[in-house]
């Protein structure tokens, strides 16, 4: 038992380095904070203004683990609305982001499945319900979306972003 001690501090040490990158979107937000936009820059873009949605995309989640989009292509500065239906009977989420932040929450997510989600990149829908992201595409580049519930996104509940640079 006392070797256990290390162990669980180093454990939870790491869950609280972890912190807000991992957090997931809802329950813990006050009304107020929810319609504050974040600042925070991500590698994939940043938090949309509302008022400057340029497109809504319609996602629809799947208990087949699939969304029924799985290519999106937008330009460098465009904020989309990305509208979320889960039409299936379990939970699903959409999380963006790079390739290797999404391998490396999917991981995190199978020792800690019950995770709170609050990030403006992330939303959990629960069954026959919707929610939203408005994102920022700011950055060019090749992006990722994926389910990360434990199974989900192994089983290729997955999606790619591409961002082209510049406008048209």
């Amino acid at each position: 038992m006392r070797n256990s001690l290390p162990l669980f501090t180093l454990a939870l040490a790491s869950l609280l380095t972890v912190g807000q990158s991992w957090a997931h979107g809802g329950a813990a937000n006050s009304h107020a904070d929810k319609h504050r936009i974040s600042a925070d820059q991500e590698e994939f873009g940043r938090q949309g203004d509302p008022k400057k949605v340029s497109r809504t995309i319609d996602i629809s989640m799947h208990d087949n683990m699939r969304y029924n989009h799985s290519k999106i292509t937008v330009r460098q500065g465009e904020t989309l609305r990305i509208v979320l239906l889960n039409k299936g009977k379990i939970m699903h989420e959409l999380v963006l982001g790079t390739e290797q932040k999404l391998k490396e929450h999917a991981e995190v997510m199978k020792k800690f499945p019950n995770m709170e989600h609050d990030s403006p990149y992330m939303a959990h829908v629960p069954p026959s319900k919707k929610q939203e992201i408005i994102w920022e595409f700011n950055k060019p580049g090749e992006f990722m979306f994926g389910c990360l519930i434990p199974g989900h996104f192994e089983a290729g509940m997955v999606g790619r972003v591409t961002v082209l640079p510049g406008k048209p």
